[in-house]
């Protein structure tokens, strides 16, 4: 089994009782990440393995390992449109099922309970990648006054409060280079 890298400063810490379902479906998602995907879809993996674990109680602690592991990197690719031909890495939903050895309804229902419980949505960016983050556009489109806006195009102060907020994922204005809109 593959060991889990050591979290990261701001990683809240996994309480106690969960901590080898944590450690056990992390090896599981970490493998499935080198082998298939990349670094980023492994990190931001073991981020919602570690939101999941730290939830109490915890849905973790029931149900097989890889059916949670296979709903968790299905959840991150869904986001992240993992099964979009033109982006890369790619892979098709299905494949993870495959490739964990669980039924595509299954896999499809364990990452629609994952998205409910922890009310996440496509361009969302608690798990967008972050290589994906300046390039998606409906992370930075805001309402304000009213309108539609590009918060990316708006004063320092209205980015700050919209950060604040915690709407945004960071301050736009403090990225060096700004991609081109697409």
């Amino acid at each position: 089994m593959t060991k889990p890298r050591q979290r990261t400063s701001k990683e809240p810490p996994i309480p106690e009782p969960n901590r080898a379902v944590y450690e056990l479906i992390v090896g599981l998602t970490n493998a499935f990440c080198r082998e298939h995907l990349n670094d980023e879809y492994e990190e931001m993996c073991r981020k919602l393995v570690g939101a999941l674990a730290r939830k109490r109680p915890s849905p973790l602690v029931s149900g097989k390992p890889e059916t949670w592991a296979c709903g968790i990197v299905r959840t991150i690719g869904w986001v992240n449109f993992l099964d979009d031909s033109s982006g890369k890495p790619h892979l098709r939903l299905t494949a993870i099922d495959k490739a964990f050895g669980v039924a595509e309804s299954t896999g499809q229902g364990k990452s629609k309970t994952i998205r409910t419980m922890l009310r996440i949505r496509q361009f969302d960016h608690r798990w967008t990648l972050p290589s994906r983050m300046a390039k998606t556009s409906p992370i930075w489109w805001l309402e304000l006054n009213g309108f539609p806006m590009d918060i990316r195009r708006c004063p320092r102060e209205a980015q700050e409060e919209a950060f604040r907020k915690g709407l945004i994922p960071y301050i736009p204005a403090d990225r060096e280079c700004q991609p081109a809109e697409e």
